[in-house]
């Protein structure tokens, strides 16, 4: 007899999300982690033997201005023709949001409808959501724009939700790209994209990228200086 395969502690890693109280306070850790750069992070995560965190090379923000740092509030959503609950999920999913939640939104591959647009901005930001990361379209773009919200996205489209997706569970694990995102990850997403901080290592990652952009701003007075390359290397400077 053959010997079942045993998969429970991948199933352990997946499926759990587990309540990490953070050492500072959220909104504190949020300022701190906005005040740096996406690569900054990216290159301390990738110290950690974690390299592979950032979103997609194809999602990218509404206007190069915007930074968002918050934590992950997910959605999963399919293709799908047709309507029925949809709008009743999509109701729960919004009076869930809390302040302090960006919304990370997998609409598994759909490249047709909008999965967010200026209304449910008009929500989001009333709930004091601080963004939203959409793997999929938006519309209302102008809309969007007036209301500042910090948004990335995929596509533009004027084509609706109704009848071409169905939002169909939220705050549970889902892929981003290749990545799993469990609720309540750290999101910091600017110009370059975004990147995925596990939870429990969110203030280790904060304060070793504050070291990392320090140092990188004594490496810029060196190049300006007029040092060499090998100069700089044998500092312990990088390009």
């Amino acid at each position: 007899m053959s010997e079942k395969m045993n998969v429970d502690k991948l199933q352990q890693m997946r499926d759990t999300v587990e309540e990490v109280e953070l050492s500072i306070p959220l909104e504190d850790l949020c300022k701190r982690f906005e005040k740096l750069y996406s690569g900054a992070v990216n290159d301390v995560l990738r110290e950690m033997l974690l390299p592979n965190q950032a979103l997609p090379s194809g999602i990218m923000p509404l206007r190069d201005d915007m930074v968002v740092c918050g934590e992950a509030f997910t959605v999963k959503a399919i293709k799908d023709p047709t309507m029925g609950g949809e709008l009743e999920v999509r109701v729960k999913m919004l009076d869930q949001l809390k302040p302090g939640h960006v919304v990370l939104w997998n609409a598994n591959g759909d490249d047709e409808a909008s999965h967010w647009g200026g209304v449910m901005t008009r929500a989001a930001i009333n709930r004091g959501c601080r963004g939203a990361i959409v793997d999929g379209g938006i519309r209302d773009t102008k809309d969007i724009l007036d209301q500042g919200f910090p948004i990335w996205y995929r596509y533009r489209t004027s084509n609706g939700a109704l009848s071409r997706t169905k939002l169909v569970d939220f705050q549970v694990p889902i892929f981003i790209g290749d990545i799993v995102i469990k609720p309540g990850d750290i999101i910091l997403a600017d110009i370059d994209g975004g990147v995925v901080i596990p939870r429990n290592l969110a203030v280790a990652v904060l304060e070793r990228a504050e070291k990392v952009e320090n140092n990188e701003e004594e490496i810029k007075e060196w190049v300006e200086a007029g040092m060499s390359a090998k100069e700089i290397h044998d500092r312990g400077g990088y390009f």
